[in-house]
């Protein structure tokens, strides 16, 4: 038997920046994914509560997009990038809610690869599920979501230069809490108009150079508008992850808001992937006793807000809340080893 847990995660701050190899600031978070199976057989075959049917891979898959069910894409996006030399039978359990925006996909994708086999470092294994999740979705997104299951550090948020990958932990307050509050309203990554704003980053890339490099006066040079509100959302938020992590570390309650507070705007209005409920949503939790700053967190269209609050700050009952930690990542478990709760 063979059993492999791997975090979700939840972005403090750094959203749509790191498929142009901007900066990035997630947490590994003590929600996750668990699988347990048997090896054995010429086929990946995994069953789940949270869904009606198995997922049936064989080993030799060569287009995981056109697998169904459409959640069994991303078991074949890792088994056509793992190759295993044998198959798995076995189950599937997540504490994640599912399209919520706590990438669960990358939790599953991570949790998989370590179930069938794959062995190497974080990195490679991140690189690994990226590929299988570009893929499985046809959604051409960065590294974040896998690199901070698979590299994840108890008790830190960790900041991802996406370019260089350098990862480094940031020390998380000990008296600030995490919390993950729902929505309600669900998006499909893949239908949605993620593409339409890598593409418009390219292209403003192919004009002024790199965002991760860029500054502001740069985007005077890019003369379609839509396009420098696209760019001036990355190369803003790039300097807000420095910002938020210095905040964090000198525990600065004022900066943490107002990076927030910037970086939620940005989305809103330069990167056009809020909506009216997480604006709502957003104005409710700042304007709540304790609430430190709030922002969406995530690709947007729906999902989830992040809010940073005074420790055991209390938020209204009527909101589906999770209250989360910094986990460390991904890994295989021993027999009678629990994943975190």
């Amino acid at each position: 038997m063979v059993r492999a847990w791997a975090p979700g995660r939840v972005n403090l701050i750094g959203d749509h920046t790191d498929h142009t190899g901007g900066l990035v600031l997630p947490m590994a978070i003590d929600l996750g994914t668990t699988v347990t199976g048997r090896a054995g057989g010429d086929v990946v075959e995994l069953r789940s509560l949270a869904e009606a049917d198995p997922a049936v891979v064989p080993l030799d898959v060569t287009d995981p997009s056109a697998v169904y069910p459409r959640w069994a894409r991303y078991v074949a996006g890792v088994v056509a990038e793992v190759r295993p030399p044998i198959g798995l039978v076995g189950t599937v359990e997540t504490t994640l809610p599912i399209g919520a925006g706590l990438s669960s996909s990358a939790a599953l994708e991570v949790a998989v690869a370590l179930a069938v086999g794959f062995r190497g470092t974080a990195l490679d294994l991140a690189r690994t599920c990226r590929r299988a999740e570009q893929r499985a979705s046809g959604v051409p997104c960065g590294i974040m979501d896998q690199l901070a299951s698979a590299a994840g550090v108890g008790g830190h948020a960790l900041r991802i230069d996406c370019t260089t990958l350098e990862v480094r932990p940031v020390a998380m307050p000990g008296d600030v809490d995490v919390l993950v509050v729902d929505s309600g309203q669900r998006r499909e990554l893949a239908a949605s108009a993620y593409a339409e704003r890598a593409d418009a980053c390219q292209a403003a890339q192919a004009v002024i150079g790199p965002l991760r490099d860029a500054v502001v006066a740069d985007l005077d040079a890019l003369t379609d508008p839509v396009g420098r509100r696209r760019a001036r959302h990355v190369v803003t938020e790039n300097a807000r992850v420095d910002e938020l992590a210095s905040a964090l570390t000198s525990g600065d309650r004022r900066s943490m808001s107002a990076a927030m507070a910037e970086s939620h705007r940005s989305l809103r209005d330069d990167f056009e992937v809020s909506t009216d409920v997480l604006d709502a949503l957003v104005e409710r939790l700042v304007a709540t006793d304790g609430v430190i700053g709030a922002r969406l967190t995530g690709a947007g269209w729906g999902g989830c807000v992040v809010a940073l609050v005074e420790q055991a700050a209390a938020l209204p009952h009527d909101l589906a809340v999770w209250r989360v930690t910094a986990s460390d990542g991904a890994r295989t478990l021993d027999e009678g080893t629990d994943a975190p709760q």
